[in-house]
């Protein structure tokens, strides 16, 4: 895949226009976490492609994310707040790569207070191709009830790590 979507919905309806994130169980947060949550949430409500495979003349939608029990789960609602469908993903296909990319993330910021500009530079690649991995890897689990492009998965996986974080 390119990345590109290739849907015949029109983009004012393949598209999220409102996104909750189910943080019940959030402890807490350090200020790092949070600037992603909220870069990641704004990016993706500027710019997205979301399109149900079944009716890809619905939307725009409204989205709820939320982890239960070993399960990803997408609520899918009209914008109005209806609902539409949920989507449950097991969460085996990802926590491999959510906990390699959990230990990347510690280490470039470590990295950032203590280490050279080259050092740095090579664990934000790392960084960047588990961030880039665990992107594919969602689209192609939701692919036959979701269609999304590369900036919104990517925008998606962050936002599961970020539900991923328990203190």
């Amino acid at each position: 895949m390119n990345g590109e979507a290739s849907s015949s919905a029109s983009p004012s309806t393949a598209t999220i226009v409102d996104l909750t994130l189910d943080e019940r169980t959030v402890i807490r947060r350090n200020a790092d976490i949070e600037h992603e949550r909220a870069v990641a949430i704004f990016d993706l409500l500027e710019e997205n492609h979301f399109c149900l495979v079944n009716q890809p003349d619905v939307g725009p939608f409204h989205l709820r994310l939320s982890l239960e029990e070993n399960r990803l789960l997408f609520d899918i609602e009209t914008a109005g707040r209806e609902p539409i469908d949920r989507v449950t993903l097991p969460l085996a296909s990802l926590r491999r790569i959510v906990k390699d990319y959990f230990l990347v993330c510690e280490s470039y910021y470590a990295a950032i207070k203590h280490s050279t500009p080259s050092q740095i530079e090579a664990i934000d690649m790392g960084r960047r191709g588990l961030h880039n991995e665990g992107s594919e890897v969602l689209r192609e689990r939701l692919a036959d009830k979701v269609e999304i492009d590369l900036p919104t998965a990517r925008r998606l996986f962050t936002l599961i790590c970020v539900l991923h974080i328990r203190g």
